[in-house]
């Protein structure tokens, strides 16, 4: 008799997800690619085209990329398509993430198991309030379904808790100084280079006023816009200006 194979239950289409954005810039890196994020967005869109999808990244995600995504990564925050927590936030990025997700009741994309969070929200174990995703070579990004990983039990932790009824060890040797560390001084933030010279900015507003129609040529997507040449220009258009309400995805109004 052969036993049957189990069957993977359907997953279910989530109304909306939170992307810990800082998370999935980093799967397989040592430092967030703002490209890989793009990649990410753009493919879980692609999966659940009517999801309501929110990017929250870390308060210190933009110096750490590299500084020739430093524009768009601006340009995505004044946009609106990229949130950071405000100043001093409790928990920081992941508990940021947590806290909108469980406002409204959304569904988290992340690969972190928030362990610190467990108590505070617990419907992170509940079935369908979290996805992971990794690239996949010769695939694409692929999204599954996840649990939290749960922090260590009771007995790990108390590893190498020294015996109460033990007498206290005497030192064997004076303790050490202290050495003072030298001062480190902050390096300058390196502000990001224009995309067009000064000279070709005043050219181009010279010829065409605010609020005139240009043809561009669509160099690449983003999640949250476009990337257009217009002759010796380059050019932005955000979701948010394409057209109103806003698409879904650039290329259901940018060919």
């Amino acid at each position: 008799m052969v036993a049957a194979k189990a069957k993977i239950p359907a997953r279910t289409v989530p109304d909306h997800v939170v992307v810990d954005g800082s998370n999935l810039a980093t799967e397989g890196r040592s430092a967030p690619s703002l490209k890989q994020l793009n990649d990410a967005v753009l493919a879980f869109m692609k999966e659940y085209p009517k999801t309501q999808i929110t990017v929250v990244v870390d308060a210190s995600f933009g110096h750490r990329i590299d500084k020739k995504e430093a524009a768009e990564f601006s340009e995505a925050i004044a946009n609106g398509e990229l949130v950071t927590p405000p100043a001093g936030a409790v928990g920081r990025g992941d508990g940021f993430v947590l806290m909108i997700a469980d406002k409204v009741n959304a569904t988290v994309l992340s690969n972190d198991s928030y362990q610190e969070f467990h108590d505070q929200y617990t419907w992170l174990f509940d079935m369908g309030r979290l996805l992971g995703g990794k690239p996949v070579p010769h695939v694409g990004w692929v999204f599954v379904d996840r649990l939290p990983v749960r922090a260590k039990t009771d007995s790990v932790a108390r590893r190498g808790v020294p015996n109460k009824t033990a007498p206290i060890p005497r030192p064997t040797r004076p303790p050490q100084r202290a050495v003072p560390k030298p001062d480190t001084a902050p390096k300058p933030e390196v502000a990001p280079s224009a995309v067009n010279s000064a000279e070709q900015y005043d050219a181009f507003a010279a010829k065409q006023p605010v609020g005139a129609k240009v043809k561009g040529t669509v160099e690449s997507f983003a999640s949250h816009g476009v990337y257009v040449r217009i002759g010796d220009v380059a050019g932005y258009l955000p979701l948010r200006l394409m057209k109103s309400p806003p698409p879904r995805t650039p290329r259901e109004h940018v060919k």
